[in-house]
């Protein structure tokens, strides 16, 4: 009897070795398929965060560069073919997206001969120079003034290559003579010679 219970007694203590050494290999089990699994999740948030921020990057870099090149205040100085100078300002000029040729200006203003003795300035609401043939057109309330000379119209262009002004619209207004009406015109020489065509019309003043 005494023998028996002997032998009984370091049955608990291995068993509970045994329980412990399984419960160790249940969970290095465990671990060996979730720490992949783990990794693989990190791993693919890690890889959908770089790619997300790329593709946003490369959107905003495409909008980006695909905006309009808008200037303030710009102001374009240059010769015509016979090295006559001229000045164009604009409170904004903005390269059309669908077309670079063309640059729209808000309130242009041109100015023939500027520091001569008699400059001409023309000025407008709207604009739009064009690089491809080299020419200004100004439109909606053209205003053209120079010391001895003040008229309205509704259309201007300036071909910078030749350095002359025309316009196709009707033109009213007062020169060295008196008052003159027309239904087109064009300004030569940096504004020292005007033209008027096309039902002119004219009150000559006898001074």
């Amino acid at each position: 009897m005494v023998a028996a219970d002997i032998a009984a007694i370091p049955e608990t203590p291995r068993r509970r070795d045994f329980e412990r050494w399984r419960s160790r290999s249940r969970l290095v089990r465990r671990m060996r398929v979730v720490l992949p699994v783990v990794i693989g999740l990190i791993l693919s948030a890690m890889a959908g965060v770089i790619i997300y921020r790329s593709v946003t990057g490369v959107a905003a870099r495409t909008q980006d560069s695909d905006a309009p090149i808008r200037l303030v205040n710009p102001r374009f100085v240059g010769r015509d073919e016979k090295g006559r100078a001229f000045v164009v300002t604009a409170v904004t000029a903005t390269r059309d997206e669908r077309d670079y040729q063309r640059v729209i200006l808000d309130r242009p203003a041109l100015v023939l001969d500027e520091r001569g003795s008699d400059p001409m300035r023309i000025t407008a609401r709207s604009g739009v120079y064009h690089e491809g043939r080299r020419s200004l057109d100004m439109n909606g309330g053209v205003r053209l003034t120079g010391q001895q000379a003040a008229f309205d119209t509704m259309t201007s262009r300036f071909d910078t290559k030749t350095g002359e002004l025309v316009g196709a619209g009707p033109i009213q207004g007062s020169g060295r003579l008196g008052e003159i009406n027309a239904k087109s015109y064009g300004v030569y020489d940096k504004g020292e010679r005007m033209v008027f065509k096309g039902g002119v019309r004219a009150r000559i003043d006898g001074n």
